[in-house]
């Protein structure tokens, strides 16, 4: 069989349910056997009519008197009628299901899982899913349920599937580390299960191809990343002992054991492939100062890149006075720079040693004399290409060491996967004075009593506020930035009070947030323009309106815009509504350890959102968890094996296609 042939080249696929299929992303053959079953329904367990009990129920029985109507004031299709069977009948509805008309004929029987509820003073059957009894394995009872693409419906599905099931047999294997013929067996369980062993060995196996694949791809990064030759930056303990001895604070045990991790990649004639993580206000900006001091030192420039012209322009106050007690040059290069050409000469005759910038680091004409390390921080919001952009100004034709930085922590299992082809440092203690943030959700209804009170109180005492809100204009159903400020305005009239957002010029931008940082603003209302790299120690209170609209990582990045001084700091959850407070928002008012909250979020997201967040790319995971060490683990132990072999790896064309991709989303050299 062809796996990457079209998909209109099995049984039963015409042209129109062809079209349909590749706007769902299912191209070719081999997309149209992994299209997994989203859930299995049991339908052997039927109760009848007339012994129904609240709850999840099983019936079997035959459809009358099905109608469709709208309910204008919800924007509701509902399709309700009646299953009837020997012994009664009760009512079935169906909300925003209108093809259920369709579906039924009155004279076939069919079987209907679902919850069967009391509803305005009537039990009945609400939103069922439903199969042909005929259509149904008589052995096991399991009916595999597909997520519906256009026109095309579970039935659909399992119809198209049934027409192509002598083809299984011809599916090749895929990995070399698992016995012949598992992976035909695992997809045809898959798709016509015979019992709830057989989909759990299915699962495990589709699980366990993916995971190696991913392992695979992360593993021949990292070797192709030893390929590479750098140029060793020599550690030198006294200049080093010197320049902490100079810092006005003491360096955390985290920051001590990270930078000395660093300096040992340094010393290599490799190039150092480096992720340095750590929470919010961790000291990751103070490691990147010493790693830059190093290669300086040595007489080599370091680049460090930016995504926003205000985190730029922070890394260089910040950094720029330390590096200059030692005479070293540091320069800001951003859009806005005034005598770009004069300082570009600058960097390419090697006068400057260290240039901080954004994307302006990037263009053809800012060249280096001697780049040794690259410094990216908050990596995940450059491509791949981008990355290495930076990575290729090295004149030398030698790749300069790279370290990346963010300060979204990473879970375990994504280190071992994804991330398995970088050295990963943790900034896992914060430094010393710093207090936790108080974090509390309040509902929208008790702003009035409890949060105008505390704003008071925070001006008077000084310290400023953030108000986060989702959209700038009132376009939705949302407060936006402009409405809310307009009614803060109108309340205190005597605050200072702003506004910003991504829609605004860049220079606006940097003003808005000067006035800020110089304490000219009382209360900034903002969109999350503000979530990365904006530290104004001043600011004490955080407050995120519609909170329950955002994801875990981002409420957490956010939270950590303030408590960056001395002063106790408060964080105040805003939700819309009577509803009861999400989980996620639940853990995020009990903890601050971004580390605990990155595995929740992975357990409560999965990795493919988490890992959007964290790098461009798509992480196309169907079935594998990452939350399955063990099952990790084995991959893991099989891809080195495998790699051990030293097999030519074109013999393996299919899985080399699926390698490449995923080396393409999580290579960082």
């Amino acid at each position: 069989m062809i796996l990457e042939g079209p998909v209109e080249s099995l049984k039963g696929i015409g042209p129109k349910t062809a079209e349909t299929l590749k706007k769902a992303g299912i191209k070719t053959v081999r997309d149209f056997f992994y299209n997994l079953p989203r859930d299995y329904e049991n339908f052997q367990a039927a109760t009848s009519i007339s012994d129904l009990r609240p709850g999840k129920v099983v019936v079997k029985g035959r459809i009358e008197k099905l109608t469709s109507r709208r309910a204008r004031k919800r924007n509701l299709s509902i399709v309700e009628g009646f299953i009837k069977d020997n012994s009664g009948s009760v009512k079935v509805v169906w909300f925003n299901q209108s093809y259920r008309m369709r579906q039924f004929a009155e004279d076939k029987e069919y079987v209907f899982s679902g919850l069967y509820e009391l509803k305005n003073g009537r039990f009945q059957i609400t939103s069922p899913s439903a199969a042909l009894l005929t259509d149904i394995d008589e052995k096991s009872g399991l009916t595999p349920i597909y997520v519906a693409h256009g026109g095309l419906k579970s039935g659909d599905f399992r119809r198209l599937l049934n027409d192509s099931r002598d083809r299984f047999a011809e599916i090749p294997d895929l990995l070399p580390s698992v016995k012949s013929g598992v992976r035909k067996e695992a997809l045809f369980s898959s798709h016509f299960p015979t019992s709830e062993k057989a989909i759990k060995a299915a699962h495990d196996y589709l699980a366990y191809e993916e995971l190696f694949e991913l392992i695979l791809a992360s593993k021949l990064n990292r070797r192709e990343n030893e390929k590479l030759k750098a140029t060793p930056v020599k550690f030198e303990a006294e200049k080093i002992r010197e320049f902490v001895s100079k810092l006005p604070f003491k360096l955390t045990n985290a920051q001590r054991r990270a930078a000395w991790e660093i300096f040992q990649d340094m010393e290599k004639n490799q190039p150092m492939n480096r992720l340095l993580q750590g929470d919010v206000g961790s000291g990751k900006t103070m490691v990147a100062a010493l790693s830059a001091f190093e290669a300086v030192n040595q007489g080599f420039q370091v680049a460090i890149l930016a995504p926003t012209a205000i985190l730029a322009l922070q890394h260089y106050e910040g950094i720029g006075p330390l590096l200059g007690l030692f005479g070293v040059k540091t320069a800001l290069l951003t859009g806005a720079t005034k005598q770009k050409l004069a300082l570009k000469k600058q960097i390419l005759s090697g006068e400057i040693n260290v240039v901080i910038g954004t994307h302006a680091l990037l263009t053809d004409d800012t060249e280096f004399n001697n780049l040794a390390l690259v410094i990216i921080d908050e990596q995940h919001r450059f491509g791949v290409q981008q990355r290495q952009k930076l990575a290729l100004k090295s004149p030398s034709g030698l790749a300069p060491h790279l370290l990346t930085m963010t300060a979204t922590p990473i879970p375990r299992s994504l280190q071992l996967t994804i991330f398995g082809d970088l050295d990963v440092s943790i900034l896992d203690e914060m430094p010393k004075g710093r207090q936790p943030i108080e974090t509390k959700i309040l509902r929208e209804i008790e702003i009035s009593d409890n949060l105008y009170p505390k704003i008071l109180k925070t001006v008077k005492e000084g310290q400023q506020i953030y108000w986060v809100c989702k959209a700038i204009e009132d376009k939705s159903d949302v407060t936006s930035v402009k409405s809310r400020t307009r009614k803060l305005q109108e309340l205190f009239p005597k605050l200072k009070i702003e506004f910003l957002h991504g829609k605004m010029k860049p220079l606006e931008k940097d003003e808005v947030m000067g006035r800020f940082s110089d304490g000219k603003i009382d209360i900034l209302v903002s969109t999350t323009v503000i979530e990365v790299g904006v530290d104004v120690p001043n600011a004490s209170l955080m407050i995120i309106e519609n909170a329950e609209g955002y994801g875990l990582a981002q409420l957490h990045q956010l939270r950590g815009r303030v408590g960056r001084g001395s002063v106790k700091s408060y964080c105040y959850l805003l939700t819309s509504g009577d509803s009861t407070p999400s989980k996620r928002l639940r853990e995020l008012e009990k903890s601050t350890d971004g580390f605990y909250l990155a595995e929740v979020d992975l357990k409560m997201r999965g990795p493919g959102e988490i890992y959007g967040a964290l790098q461009h790319g798509v992480l196309d995971l169907r079935i594998a968890s990452l939350s399955d060490t063990k099952l990790i683990a084995r991959a893991r132990k099989d891809a080195d094996e495998f790699l051990k072999l030293g097999e030519n790896m074109l013999k393996y064309k299919e899985l080399m296609d699926g390698i490449s991709k995923y080396q393409q989303i999580t290579t960082l050299n």
